[in-house]
C-alpha cells in the first residue's frame, strides 16, 4: 500500500476523523467543521484506496493477540513503561514521577459519600491497589484485594481567606512532592482541605507507575457519578471495566516481539541514525544529577492567533498540532542554531476503545525529528514536521522506554534520553462537574517536577491559545522561561500570517524589545577605566562574580572561577616557552570553550595572538604562520601536522 494513503489515514486520525467500512462502503465520523469540501472530495476521489488499506489494517489485526481479561498470575510482569519507571525509582528518582491533581469543591459536601466514591474507585481499578517488587532481580507486580485508601482531612477554617488560600497552595505543592514507597500501597493519597464550611480542596496524588494524566480524568468523571449516586442513597450505577492494565500489560508484551517488534525498531533506528542531542543554552551548568526540581510560566495568545493557525493548517492539509510543532521547532532552531530539531510528543496509546477507562500508565513517547536545514520557509517547514508527524502516528505503537533499550541509548541522571525537550498540545480544558448541590472544578497544582529540560503544553480554550512552559529550574531561570514564551508567541503570530517567510528571518523581538537589545552595543565612552587591560577588566569581573558562567558551548560550562584558573595555568606554560612582550602565539583551534581558554592565557602571558582558521588548507595555515612570524602554535591533538 503507498505511503501516502497511510498518511492520509494518519492525518483523519490526528484530525479526529475516525472512518471505518461497512458493506463495501466507506464511512465517516468527524467533529463538526473538520471535514472541508477539500477534504471531502479528496475522500470520494481516494475511497477504494482507503477501503483497501482498511482491510490490510483488518488482516494484520487477525495477527495481533486479543486484548482481553486474562487470569491473575502471581506475579504479574510489568509494561514496557512500568519498567523504566521502576528502575529510575531505584536509581533515586523520588517524587519526580508523582501526577497530581486538585478540585475545588464548592456547596454542601456529604463528606461520607466522598469516602465511598474514593474506595470504590480504589475498588474498580487494580493499577491503584498494586505494589511493585523485585523478585529474583525482577520487578514484578502484585495486586491486593483491598487497598486501605485514608482521606485525610486538613482543618483551616480558623485561618483568614488569605491565610487559608496561601496555606492550601503550600499544602498541596508539598503534597506533590511526598514520595511514595513502591513496595507498599496503596500508590495513591488523597487529601481534603476544609477552607470554609461551603468550600473545599481535594489534592489527589498517584504515582505515575499506576496512572497518568489521561488517568486523571477518568478518576474525576468517576468521581462525580459515584458520589452522585451514593449522596443520594444509591449503590454504584457505573459497569465494571472490562480489563485492567495487568490485562494490557500482558497484552503488550505478547505482541510487541518477533516480527511486529523488528518492524517498529527498524522504522525507528532509521529514522534516529546520527540524531544530535539538542543543546539548548543554559542559564547554569548542567548538574550532575538531576533533582527533577520544575517550575512553570503561563502566556496566553490572543484568541485571533488560533483561528490563524487553523486556516493556515486547512490550507497545508496540516493539523493546528502541527503548525504550532513547526512554530516551536523554528524557536528551538533559532535559539540552539542547530538544524537538527529531536522534540518529544505524548500520545495516550489508548488505541483500544475498551482501554480509554481504565486508569493506568499508558501515555507514550513520541520522538518527532525534523531537518530545519537548507532555511526553509515557515510554509516548507509546516511540510516536514506534517511528514515527521505522520510517520510517527504509523509507527506509535512502540513504547519509548522500549525503543531506548532497543537503540541501546546510555541512560544518564543528569537528563532524560533522546530527547530533552517535549511539545503537547490539549485540545478541550476539563470542565467544571455538577453534583447534587455542589460543583467540582478541576484546579491546577504548583508544577513541582519536571523530566525534561523544557515542557511546552497548549491548550484550546474559547479565551485563546494557553501557553505553560514547564522548565528544570536547575538549568533555567524564571526570566528565561517568560523570555521563550513571548518569542514564541511573536514567532507563531509572524509565521502563520506570512507562511512564505523564511524561518530564519521570523521576528522575535517587539519593536522595542528589539530597541533595548541593539542599544546594548552602543555602550558608553568612559563604561570602563580607558587605562585598564583586557586582562585586567576580566579578572575584575572574577573577583565580583566567581561562581557565574563565564563560557557556555554544547554541555560544557565554565565559571569565571573556572576560566581564569585554566588561562593562569596556560599563560604559565606559555611564559615558560618564552611567550611575552611582542611574542605572536598562533591559535588553530575550532569554535569551542578552549578557544577562549587559549585567547585569554595569550593575553595573560602578554603576548599577541594570532587567529589560524582550522578548515584553511595546510599550505595556507604554514605560509600564514610564516607571514606573521609565529613563535608558538597553540593547536588541538590531532592537528600538529
Amino acid at each position: 500500500m503507498s505511503a501516502s494513503v497511510s498518511h492520509l489515514v494518519a492525518r483523519l486520525r490526528a484530525l479526529d476523523v475516525r472512518v471505518w467500512s461497512a458493506d463495501g462502503r466507506l464511512h465517516y465520523d468527524a467533529p463538526p467543521g473538520v471535514v472541508t469540501a477539500t477534504l471531502k472530495a479528496e475522500l470520494a476521489g481516494r475511497k477504494e484506496e482507503i477501503l483497501a488499506f482498511l482491510r490490510e489494517g483488518r488482516r494484520r489485526s487477525a495477527a495481533v493477540p486479543l486484548l482481553e481479561r486474562r487470569p491473575r498470575a502471581e506475579a504479574p510482569a510489568l509494561s514496557f513503561a512500568q519498567q523504566r519507571l521502576w528502575l529510575l525509582d531505584q536509581l533515586g528518582a523520588g517524587s519526580a514521577y508523582n501526577v497530581s491533581g486538585a478540585f475545588r469543591l464548592v456547596g454542601h459536601l456529604d463528606t461520607l459519600a466522598l469516602e465511598r466514591s474514593l474506595a470504590e474507585i480504589v475498588r474498580r481499578h487494580e493499577s491503584l491497589r498494586t505494589t511493585f517488587e523485585a523478585v529474583a532481580g525482577r520487578p514484578v507486580q502484585r495486586i491486593a484485594a483491598e487497598a486501605g485508601l485514608r482521606l485525610s482531612l486538613v482543618d483551616l477554617q480558623s485561618s483568614g481567606p488569605e491565610g487559608r488560600e496561601a496555606e492550601a497552595r503550600r499544602l498541596a505543592s508539598e503534597e506533590a512532592r511526598r514520595p511514595f514507597d513502591l513496595t507498599r500501597g496503596p500508590l495513591v493519597r488523597t487529601t481534603l482541605i476544609v477552607l470554609t464550611e461551603r468550600e473545599h480542596a481535594l489534592l489527589l496524588t498517584i504515582h505515575h507507575i499506576v496512572a497518568d494524566g489521561w488517568s486523571l480524568g477518568i478518576f474525576a468523571r468517576e468521581l462525580a457519578a459515584l458520589y452522585t449516586s451514593f449522596a443520594a442513597g444509591r449503590g454504584s450505577e457505573l459497569p465494571e471495566p472490562p480489563f485492567q492494565y495487568v490485562d494490557f500489560a500482558t497484552w503488550q508484551r505478547e505482541w510487541l516481539q518477533g516480527e511486529t517488534l523488528n518492524r517498529q525498531v527498524a522504522y525507528w533506528r532509521a529514522q534516529l541514525e546520527g540524531a544530535t542531542t539538542l543543546r539548548m543554552p543554559t542559564d547554569r551548568p548542567r548538574p550532575a544529577v538531576s533533582s527533577f526540581r520544575g517550575a512553570v510560566c503561563f502566556r496566553l495568545l490572543p484568541a485571533g492567533l488560533l483561528e490563524a493557525v487553523g486556516l493556515l493548517g486547512q490550507a497545508e492539509s496540516a493539523t493546528p498540532f502541527m503548525i504550532l510543532l513547526a512554530a516551536f521547532q523554528a524557536l528551538l532552531q533559532r535559539y540552539t542554531g542547530q538544524d537538527d530539531i529531536m522534540v518529544g510528543s505524548p500520545i495516550a496509546n489508548r488505541n483500544h476503545a475498551a482501554l480509554e477507562g481504565v486508569i493506568g500508565f499508558f501515555v507514550n513517547m513520541l520522538v518527532l525529528r525534523t531537518d530545519c536545514s537548507g532555511s526553509p520557509t515557515f510554509r516548507q517547514l509546516v511540510s516536514r514536521v506534517r511528514g515527521v508527524a505522520l510517520d510517527a502516528y504509523e509507527h506509535q505503537d512502540l513504547p519509548f522506554e522500549k525503543l531506548v533499550e532497543e537503540l541501546g541509548v546510555k541512560r544518564d541522571v543528569a537528563h532524560s534520553p533522546l530527547v530533552q525537550v517535549t511539545f503537547a498540545l490539549q485540545h478541550a480544558p476539563t470542565e467544571a462537574l455538577e453534583l447534587p448541590g455542589l460543583s467540582l472544578r478541576p484546579q491546577e497544582v504548583e508544577v513541582a517536577s519536571t523530566h525534561f529540560d523544557l515542557e511546552m503544553h497548549l491548550g484550546e480554550s474559547p479565551a485563546g491559545l494557553s501557553a505553560a512552559l514547564v522548565y528544570d529550574t536547575q538549568l533555567f531561570a524564571p526570566t528565561t522561561a517568560e523570555r521563550l514564551l513571548r518569542y514564541y508567541e511573536r514567532l507563531l503570530e509572524a509565521a502563520v500570517l506570512h507562511p512564505e517567510t523564511p524561518i530564519a528571518a521570523l521576528p522575535l523581538l517587539e519593536t522595542e524589545e528589539r530597541g533595548e537589545m541593539l542599544a546594548l552595543g552602543e555602550g558608553g565612552r568612559e563604561s570602563y577605566p580607558r587605562e585598564a587591560t583586557v586582562t585586567e577588566l576580566f579578572e575584575g569581573q572574577v573577583e565580583r562574580t566567581p561562581d557565574e558562567l563565564a563560557v557556555v558551548f554544547g554541555e560544557e560550562r565554565l565559571t569565571y572561577r573556572e576560566l581564569n584558573a585554566r588561562a593562569n595555568r596556560l599563560a604559565h606554560r606559555l611564559r615558560g616557552l618564552g611567550v611575552g612582550r611582542e611574542v605572536r602565539v598562533g591559535i588553530c583551534v575550532e569554535r569551542s570553550a578552549e578557544l577562549v581558554v587559549g585567547l585569554l592565557g595569550i593575553l595573560k602571558a602578554g603576548g599577541a595572538y594570532v587567529p589560524l582558521d582550522p578548515s584553511y588548507p595546510k599550505e595556507r595555515l604554514a605560509l600564514m604562520i610564516e607571514d606573521a612570524q609565529v613563535g608558538v602554535l597553540l593547536t588541538e591533538e590531532g592537528k600538529r601536522e
